[in-house]
């Protein structure tokens, strides 16, 4: 069957739609959606007879709305009062939606937000309910806010146990519940915090993870791109191995799994400290096939002269045979390979600041 390859891009002023056939050489764009809106999160939504976009577009006068679209972007809709909003009882608002997650279940949407809370929908997007027993955690209180803020940026539903779902935040760490959210619990042991004292590195909860991982065949096993470190857990974040070595920094935003391998992953690493772009100011896309044993560079038709990051929800795979592998950038540029990372060309140029990408192929 023909398909169409879809790639959204959230931007810090709208979203834009690409479109390419399953050779994904030629692509044409739409856009942009939302028109200065900030898009911190999308997905493309596969479940069921018909393709679904969700945005998360946060407007400076109407506030955060998440968005769907049933066409590929050609008209959209939004629930009342775009979705995303506190009880009454809560004395917070909903300031960012960081992310949008397809569940377990049909119509089952799950939505991180700033600030640090989680969310569930069961009618596609339209609604969602707060996860009172996360947002009720007593670790809550003392959760921090890393430099863009505190955001719930990792949902991780389990591929088939629809009471599971690990998230993480910054700055806070992994959590888990394993009872549909009436409980959740820290799952960060091993992982290192380094801003903290000397002695105080490895706390139970308050680590600045950027990105968590999983391929759906093997859900115990995570891959984590933490501030300082990439770490691997065999057991579902009960404990975490460092396995950066090998990396020319351990430094970086994304981690992605290989869509039909779940020993291969895909990060992007760049300067802590001395610089947020890549070392020696070169795009690389660095690829380990053995669970992060060991570490290979790709770079073909990647640029020498890159001097911007690639954000924690910037870089991503579709689910072609042969897959795809995406990436924007802080300079508005996104690239892409067809071959799963060996060769790699520029898609698109001059976007504003790239937020977020999401791909899937859905039927023409």
């Amino acid at each position: 069957m023909a398909s169409t390859t879809v790639l959204l891009v959230g931007t810090r002023k709208g979203l834009w739609v690409g479109r390419s056939d399953a050779e994904r050489h030629d692509w044409s764009w739409t856009g942009p959606h939302f028109d200065m809106e900030e898009v911190y999160s999308c997905a493309v939504d596969t479940r069921g007879d018909e393709t679904r976009l969700l945005a998360g577009a946060s407007s400076m006068w109407l506030g955060p709305r998440v968005r769907r679209s049933a066409d590929l972007g050609a008209t959209w809709e939004e629930g009342d009062d775009g979705g995303v909003r506190f009880p009454d009882d809560v004395d917070r608002s909903v300031e960012r939606v960081w992310q949008l997650v397809p569940g377990s279940g049909d119509g089952v949407v799950w939505a991180g937000t700033e600030p640090g809370a989680v969310w569930r929908s069961g009618d596609g997007g339209a609604t969602f309910d707060l996860e009172r027993g996360l947002w009720d955690h007593p670790h809550r209180e003392q959760w921090g806010a890393g430099f863009g803020g505190q955001a719930f940026h990792t949902i991780l539903p389990h591929p088939t146990d629809p009471e599971s779902v690990t998230v993480a935040i910054s700055t806070g760490g992994v959590y888990r519940t394993q009872d549909g959210g009436r409980s959740w619990e820290p799952r960060n042991a091993g992982i290192r915090a380094e801003f903290l004292p000397e002695g105080e590195q490895y706390p139970e909860f308050g680590q600045c993870v950027h990105k968590v991982a999983r391929h759906p065949s093997r859900p115990e096993r995570l891959y984590l791109q933490n501030h300082g470190g990439v770490y691997r857990s065999d057991d579902e974040g009960g404990s975490w191995t460092y396995i950066a070595d090998g990396l020319p920094a351990d430094f970086g935003f994304p981690v992605v799994v290989h869509p039909h391998e779940p020993d291969t992953l895909f990060v992007f690493p760049i300067g802590g400290g001395d610089g947020r772009y890549p070392p020696g100011a070169k795009a690389r896309v660095w690829r380990s096939r053995d669970a992060g044993e060991t570490w290979q560079e790709l770079a073909q038709g990647l640029p020498d002269s890159f001097y911007v990051a690639v954000m924690r929800d910037a870089m991503c795979a579709d689910d072609h045979e042969q897959p795809g592998l995406y990436f924007g950038a802080r300079n508005g540029a996104v690239w892409g390979s067809s071959d799963a990372g060996e060769t790699w060309a520029e898609l698109v140029r001059d976007l504003p600041d790239v937020m977020v990408v999401r791909a899937a192929s859905v039927p023409a």
